[in-house]
């Protein structure tokens, strides 16, 4: 979660059992010393950090299941070494799926030391009335910022790099907080009316973030006079400042090194060999100008299916041709 290990699978960690059963689950994690200390305060925190690391692994490969790069997780922790784009998706991803998932655990019940959204404005005591809890994203992201140790800013590039990409997720997951509200009026009338935070749905956030991959900033550390010290800097692509280095804007993802083509095998991915593709699609690009195998087989599917009296669907099952692409070695 903090760059210096791969986001892998956690161990089965089982049943969390009785009290203190959070603090052997926090040992268990790939954590710092003081993020282990800090987990060990927070009961139920270690089994959110577990569900954010899985989410984000899911919509990572997601996202990328048609790329050359399919954050797989063989070649992790050599990709977090460097400065790449996807380096860049992963730190952005990771801090979103965590900043997602307190917030989430928090209104439903699963940490001690937070409960329901309570922003001011908000008729929030009332929204917990009527059987309704708004995300916490005030609490979850002051954690998150405090569990990552963010205010010990680094001095050197890739520090500043992976922190702006860090804060990059965390504000995908802020733009994607809405104001939800309910009628409680005679005949679904507006007469009584509470409303409440909610976040987006996680597969949202992991799409505006692939965009901001797409559009990434390569960046330069530049000195700063006025404020006497150095900043990201990206080159100006148009205009009669081009030579003038600009800041990356707060939204984009930036990078420091342009990335390798992930076509054969290296530390840092399996490659593309044997990896499925679209004919029309991306056979070319993933399959790096290697050319393609075609295979034909039958799969099994559902259909003719109708609805029986009373209450169950009876299908047939019918066998359908199917080709199959996949890259050459």
């Amino acid at each position: 979660l903090t760059g210096k290990e791969a986001l892998s699978h956690f161990p089965s960690l089982g049943s969390p059992g009785p009290a203190k059963g959070h603090v052997k689950q926090c040992e268990l994690l790939q954590l710092s010393r003081r993020q282990k200390r800090l987990c060990r305060r927070e009961p139920g925190l270690a089994e959110t950090l577990r569900d954010a690391i899985r989410l984000g692994i899911l919509e990572c490969q997601l996202q990328f299941r048609s790329e050359r790069w399919n954050c797989s997780l063989e070649g992790r922790p050599s990709l977090l070494k460097r400065g790449f784009k996807e380096t860049a998706f992963l730190y952005a991803v990771s801090a979103a799926a965590l900043t997602h998932s307190l917030a989430r655990a928090c209104s439903a019940g699963r940490m001690e030391r937070c409960t329901c959204d309570d922003s001011p404005g908000l008729e929030n005591r009332k929204a917990w009335q009527w059987g309704v809890c708004g995300d916490n994203l005030k609490y979850s992201t002051k954690f998150l910022k405090k569990f990552l140790g963010q205010k010990r800013i680094g001095k050197d590039l890739r520090a500043k790099v992976d922190i702006h990409n860090t804060n990059v997720g965390i504000k995908a997951v802020k733009n994607g907080l809405k104001t939800t509200c309910k009628c409680h009026g005679v005949s679904g009338s507006c007469a009584v009316r509470t409303c409440w935070k909610q976040l987006s749905p996680f597969h949202e956030i992991g799409r505006l973030l692939k965009l901001r991959y797409d559009d990434a900033v390569k960046v330069f550390s530049s000195s700063n006079d006025a404020v006497g010290h150095s900043e990201l800097a990206a080159p100006q692509r148009h205009g009669p400042s081009a030579r003038q280095p600009a800041l990356p804007r707060p939204t984009d993802l930036v990078y420091v090194e342009d990335s390798p083509s992930f076509c054969r095998p290296s530390k840092y991915s399996l490659g593309t060999a044997g990896r499925t593709c679209s004919r029309e699609g991306n056979c070319d690009s993933m399959c790096c100008g290697r050319g393609y195998n075609t295979q034909s087989r039958l799969v099994t599917f559902s259909c003719h299916c109708q609805v029986q009296w009373c209450c169950y669907v009876e299908c047939q099952q019918c066998l359908q041709e199917e080709v199959v692409y996949s890259c050459k070695q």
